[in-house]
């Protein structure tokens, strides 16, 4: 069951999030934080108070000045309409002209100072201030009681009211995250198991058994009983870079991203990386090696007094790292790619090696392929992450979020909701698709990514279950954005609202998806026989991420001008020209083989057949837009013209 706070957090914010909210009296001279107590933690949930000297760290975000005129330039930059199009801030222009000032630093350092606390980092952007110091000092200074709190099968530290600031400083604080422990409940996908990126080797290996086709329809399963009648292709064993880029157009333009940084960020580092991407970009793409000029890497440390439950996957994470670099490389294989690493799996680290990218303007583009079940996230991170973007959207940097991998979220949530942050307003949403590439290397078809497995047992199919499929949605914490008005059908806008408002809608663009027509990436993995470098297919819009951010570099290098945030430009698009091409439903499947124990047939084959566009969620593709697909996927040429 999620948190009981989601109707507050959406009354607070359905008008778009626009900086703080207003700050109610507390104890005399001092303000509340509001919404900065967990409704988890009360007196039925608590187990032990939190010992006061336990070492706690924490972050002070500070509002930037102007919002409202931070939100408007943000979007005349990014209007095509506009006159001041394009017309993008630099960093320190940014900084100058919306931060917080280095009054209100001061002042929160000295405050925090004052108090015992250590500061750490204040990055250029002045978006926070770090500090560190114990539970004991917390108290005193957020007027507060910290206690330990059992929540869903979990030991959390929080507050027990919402936290206080002094009067004078409460107009300059966006939030403070880190004093409780929330996030620790809302780790993106790609983040189960236990371990720490210093002791974890690399994950457990993985193949695709044969037979599986070069290419869709290269072979058909004729020794199986027909599905529904007819004989299936076997799936695809795994695209390579040069057939994504001949699929989507981007192979004959006479650029590959070359002037472009695309940077990439996850959790935590593979030791692995170079030598996997570049081992695999000369046995699958020679033409276009992976030169250790275009690739560097910044990871931040882990923090030492973070406490547990780290109930992140590091070695899971070095697979996404794999997937998203290769990937990226593959459609932009001119592009440089910096990739960083958060200290966690966690919003808020993850929030902070964004901030990194932001703050300097350390790359054009930034793919992220990660994202929370639903958009039920504690108040503080959804105004930290919003401020983050708006400073990117200001900067000319086009962020790319993935949609999500659980469809509706109605399986794991039990309504239907679109994931977070990819529903937040200042970032591109990329969903994912099915996709046929024929022998030539032009697309068959392409449609929504939904898919259902029927397993074949004794020679019948059984029924199909949906295993998997693009996220998608309407908000319920984001009001519907100027650049969705007029497209986005009032069908959809108004799902998960109430009277005549309407949410933002979930995605925007999309790109392949499905693992049954996937991506063959190459990764150092743990077999049986010892740990080395082995290849596979995968997919999800962990996928479709990387590519549209491959596919946007391109843009970039073909147009000679970095696109910044493109929304307003592609819902443009969608009515002035053919720049992207629509998906529709497409009735089709795929025979699938896996070995039972993932890495050879010793154990067994398991046989089943994937549906490729299964219609059994609340969302669906459909002509036009639709929030499975979004606008669709882009047309070739006439993208990278027009866009």
């Amino acid at each position: 069951m999620r948190r009981s706070s989601t109707l507050l957090l959406s009354l607070a914010v359905v008008g778009g999030l626009t900086g703080a909210l207003p700050a109610t009296a507390s104890a005399q001279g001092r303000q509340d934080i509001p919404q900065s107590h967990p409704l988890w933690a009360n007196a039925q949930a608590k187990v032990a108070d939190t010992a006061p000297a336990a070492k706690l760290s924490f972050r002070v975000y500070l509002n930037q000045r102007d919002n409202a005129g931070a939100e408007a330039l943000a979007q005349a930059v990014s209007d095509p309409d506009s006159k001041t199009y394009r017309q993008y801030l630099s960093p320190d222009q940014v900084r100058d002209r919306f931060a917080a000032s280095d009054a209100t630093v001061d002042a929160v350092k000295s405050w925090l100072t004052g108090n015992g606390f250590s500061i750490g980092e204040v990055p250029s952007n002045r978006a926070y201030v770090e500090a560190t110091g114990t539970a004991g000092q917390t108290q005193q200074a957020f007027d507060v009681k910290l206690s330990k709190y059992k929540v869903k099968g979990q030991t959390l530290r929080a507050a027990d009211k919402n936290l206080s600031v002094p009067a004078n400083l409460a107009n300059d604080v966006l939030g403070v995250v880190g004093v409780d422990q929330a996030t620790n409940l809302f780790k993106p996908d790609h983040a189960t198991g236990s371990g720490t990126p210093s002791d974890v080797a690399p994950g457990p290996g993985f193949r695709n058994a044969r037979p599986c086709s070069v290419y869709y329809g290269e072979k058909i399963d004729t020794t199986d009983p027909a599905y529904n009648g007819k004989n299936l292709p076997y799936a695809p064993c795994g695209y390579t870079p040069a057939q994504l880029r001949s699929a989507y157009g981007v192979d004959k333009v006479g650029a590959d991203g070359k002037g472009t940084t695309i940077a990439i960020v996850d959790a935590f580092a593979s030791p692995t990386i170079y030598a996997d991407a570049s081992t695999y970009a000369k046995k699958n793409d020679p033409q276009h090696p992976l030169k250790q000029s275009q690739f560097k890497q910044h990871v931040f440390p882990a923090n030492p007094v973070l406490e547990p439950p780290d109930q992140c996957d590091a070695a899971g994470w070095y697979g996404e790292e794999t997937l998203d670099v290769e990937a990226a490389h593959g459609l932009a294989p001119g592009a440089d790619i910096l990739y960083v690493g958060g200290e966690s799996c966690e919003d808020n680290a993850l929030d902070v090696a964004l901030n990194y990218v932001i703050a300097g303007h350390k790359a054009d583009i930034v793919s992220n392929s990660y994202g929370d079940t639903g958009e039920d996230i504690p108040a503080d991170e959804v105004k930290v992450f919003n401020q983050i973007s708006l400073q990117a959207v200001l900067e000319g940097i086009g962020v790319y979020f993935s949609s999500g991998d659980n469809g509706d979220e109605v399986a794991r949530l039990g309504t239907p909701s679109p994931d977070f942050s990819a529903s937040a307003p200042w970032i591109t949403a990329v969903g994912g698709t099915s996709i046929a590439i024929g022998k030539d290397g032009k697309r068959i078809f392409e449609t929504g990514w939904e898919t259902s497995k029927s397993s074949l047992t004794n020679g019948v199919y059984g029924p199909a279950a949906y295993t998997s499929g693009s996220g998608g949605g309407t908000s319920r914490l984001f009001a519907q954005p100027f650049y969705q008005k007029g497209v986005v059908p009032d069908a959809l806008a108004k799902k998960n609202q109430t009277g005549n408002n309407k949410g933002r809608v979930v995605p925007d663009i999309s790109a392949i998806g499905d693992p049954n027509t996937g991506f063959l990436v190459g990764q150092t993995q743990t077999f049986p026989d010892g740990a080395y470098y082995d290849q596979y297919r995968i997919g999800g819009t962990s996928l479709a991420s990387p590519v549209f951010a491959g596919i946007m570099a391109v843009a970039d290098s073909f147009d000679h001008f970095h696109h910044g945030f493109i929304n307003p430009v592609i819902y443009k698009l969608t009515s002035r020209t053919p720049a992207i091409s629509d998906v529709k439903h497409v009735d089709a499947a795929v025979e699938r083989v896996d070995y039972a124990n993932s890495v050879d047939a010793s154990g067994g084959l398991l046989t089943s057949v994937r549906t490729l566009d299964y219609h059994g969620l609340t969302i669906h593709t459909t002509p036009g837009y639709d929030d499975v697909t979004g606008l669709g996927t882009p047309n070739g040429l006439l993208f990278l013209l027009l866009v």
